[in-house]
């Protein structure tokens, strides 16, 4: 695998060659930072882990954790600094939830927000290239983060330029900055994110740097979850522990020129509309 930067990362927890590795990836993790994954495919992580002959989960981190939320005993940590614990972190969630492979291609921020983002483009190709999967999943157009949506961008266009017969089967766009909860419920895919409880902490425990940092996403991404599960149904037991939402992008890659802008305000009309009927129904 040839990636485009000296810092860049491939760890295979269970050893061997990271080109076997990918090439038995099943669903792939596309996160801007350090702990999206964690954050956007538990559901994907177990789902390996209960099949391991059949399934296996890769990760790939486009960004090289500088410009981190820093407080603590991180306070005084410099951005080089910084890089090198939160690539560890990453590669400590890989050994926890087992996965195949996991990639850090350690762009800047900077450069992946680039609307050329060449070289990030070319990694993404490479990665792509030695995957089978069958379902990737990805930040989603409604994130209000602009590296997250970056990514997004920068991974839809290196999947669109896939021969057909190599393109992902499914594309799913996850929530993190900016729930998905609002959307109705015909546009809402669920993740069951209850299961496995103590790894589901460990995952997000593991990035020690955030959560000392001043960051406490751990008690967020749980506090989420369980609050998707419990406000899914007014009229029924909670079925789940934790549920994460999703959105499918599947449709950006069955047809390459539509464009995303419009197929994201497709929901928030959607929205609109669910609203005035129900306002007027009720009145």
């Amino acid at each position: 695998m040839n990636l485009s930067r000296a810092e860049a990362d491939i760890y295979v927890p269970a050893g061997g060659d990271p080109g076997v590795a990918l090439g038995r990836v099943t669903p792939l993790c596309l996160g801007a930072h350090q702990d999206d994954i964690e954050i956007m495919a538990h559901t994907a992580i177990c789902e390996c882990l209960d099949k391991p002959i059949s399934r296996a989960f890769g990760g790939v981190v486009v960004t090289d954790g500088a410009k981190s939320s820093q407080a603590g005993p991180y306070a005084n940590k410099s951005d080089e600094e910084m890089k090198v614990i939160r690539r560890e972190e990453q590669r400590r969630a890989a050994e926890l939830g087992r996965y195949a492979i996991q990639v850090q291609l350690a762009h800047p921020s900077a450069q992946v927000k680039d609307g050329q983002a060449t070289e990030v483009k070319a990694d993404l190709a490479e990665i792509f290239a030695g995957c089978t999967f069958r379902k990737v999943l990805v930040h989603n157009p409604m994130n209000k983060h602009d590296t997250h949506v970056a990514v997004l961008l920068r991974s839809l266009a290196v999947m669109r330029d896939l021969p057909r017969e190599r393109r992902p089967e499914q594309v799913l766009g996850v929530e993190v900055w900016r729930g998905l909860d609002w959307l109705v419920e015909e546009d809402k895919i669920a993740l069951d994110t209850g299961q496995r409880p103590e790894l589901r902490v460990q995952l997000l425990e593991v990035f020690d740097s955030h959560i000392f940092g001043g960051k406490r996403y751990d008690l967020a991404t749980e506090g989420r979850r369980a609050a998707n599960a419990t406000y899914h149904h007014a009229h029924e037991s909670d079925q789940m522990a934790g549920l994460s939402w999703a959105m499918d992008l599947t449709p950006l890659l069955d047809d390459p020129t539509r464009d995303l802008a419009d197929y994201a305000l497709g929901y928030v009309d959607r929205l609109r509309e669910d609203v005035a009927s129900r306002i007027e129904r009720m009145t």
